[in-house]
């Protein structure tokens, strides 16, 4: 560069990756990427169906007996497989029509898995809008497990305890997860939901719980029937938050009132799962986040094509993109709880800190 030639500045470069971003898109739609895939979540929803049909299956067949507890496992596996779907419509990614989209998705996620779909559309729609950013998504909100060093140095009692080792016992604690979610989605309705919002979702979230424990608890005995409860709720908690969790903790986490690109903020903060189509079905789609984030009404089966677009793009801007393991996710995940944990622990009680940092 010439001393003539004037430096290039921040907001040049910023405008340099959003024209990319615009590029990108438009090579995505014209692609046909983001088309409707109708005959894949045609083929998920019957498989769905099947599944729930044999689950019902083999708890008749089965009758008194403990192997009734790998039909609960298998329930959460089912349930947590529906919520995936319902993830889906509530980004409108399965239908072209809107209105078609809420209505599955509702149905999904009040009727089939007894959680609130307004809830988790308000919750989901702000962290999309500002991931890992402090005072915007609530994902990393203060609660029983701390994502920032400055929220987890000012907890106390108990959930100052549990932060100090919140790494090591992250994944116990998921077993709770499924209760909080359908507590927090009844309790979002009753104090802050309008009119229109309980009447619509409460009793679908009633018709759920009736469905499910009427029978359980008429037809297997007492103990046998809240055992039965107390693993799906677990597997459920476990499968979903298993599931969350690796898409965003432990990377960036934006400062508050900081202004990014959209490009760069949903690029820099997500990370990918490899393992293709597998783990795809597995993970519901959320193994290719960055994908997900930057293009949220995608159905299913493009993002794996859309990734290649994506990364190239990345490698061209100089933009990091994440891709990792799942079980090498899990380690990233557990080491930056523990290390956001030292924050909670008092100088003496953490020697090694000093040595750790906090960076």
């Amino acid at each position: 560069m010439s001393p003539s030639t004037p430096a290039p500045t921040p907001e040049a470069h910023v405008n340099h990756i959003t024209r990319s971003f615009t590029e990108l898109a438009s090579t995505v739609r014209e692609t046909g990427l983001l088309a409707r895939s109708y005959l894949f979540y045609s083929l998920y929803g019957a498989v769905l169906l099947l599944a729930f049909g044999g689950v019902i299956t083999g708890m008749a067949l089965l009758g008194d007996s403990w192997f009734q507890l790998l039909m609960a496992f298998a329930l959460a596996v089912v349930f947590t497989q529906v919520a995936f779907m319902g993830h889906e419509a509530s980004h409108r990614a399965i239908f072209a029509s809107g209105p078609a989209n809420d209505r599955l998705g509702r149905f999904l996620s009040t009727v089939v898995v007894g959680i609130s779909h307004q809830w988790w559309m308000n919750k989901h729609s702000r962290h999309h809008a500002n991931p890992n950013q402090r005072g915007k998504d609530p994902d990393i909100a203060s609660d029983t497990i701390m994502f920032v060093e400055e929220d987890a140095s000012r907890s106390k009692g108990l959930v100052r305890a549990i932060v100090k080792r919140q790494g090591w016992i992250f994944f116990p604690i998921l077993t709770l997860e499924g209760i909080n979610l359908h507590y927090r989605s009844v309790a979002s309705l009753v104090q802050q939901g309008s009119r229109r919002q309980k009447w619509t979702e409460l009793p679908g979230i009633a018709l759920h719980f009736g469905l499910y424990l009427v029978p359980l608890f008429l037809f297997l005995p007492l103990g046998m029937a809240f055992a039965f409860l107390g693993v799906q709720m677990a597997v459920f908690g476990v499968y979903m938050g298993a599931s969350f969790a690796p898409n965003h903790k432990g990377m960036m986490i934006v400062p508050e009132g900081t202004k990014m690109d959209f490009l760069s903020k949903q690029v820099l903060t997500s990370r990918n799962i490899r393992g293709g189509w597998p783990m795809s079905i597995l993970m519901g789609g959320l193994n290719f986040q960055i994908e997900h984030h930057l293009f949220p009404n995608m159905a299913r089966p493009h993002l794996i094509r859309t990734r290649e677009i994506v990364r190239e793009e990345c490698a061209h801007l100089g933009l990091a993109y994440t891709e990792t393991s799942l079980m090498e996710s899990y380690g990233i995940v557990v080491r930056y709880l523990n290390r956001v944990g030292l924050a909670a622990r008092d100088p003496f009680d953490c020697p090694e800190r000093v040595s750790l940092g906090r960076g």
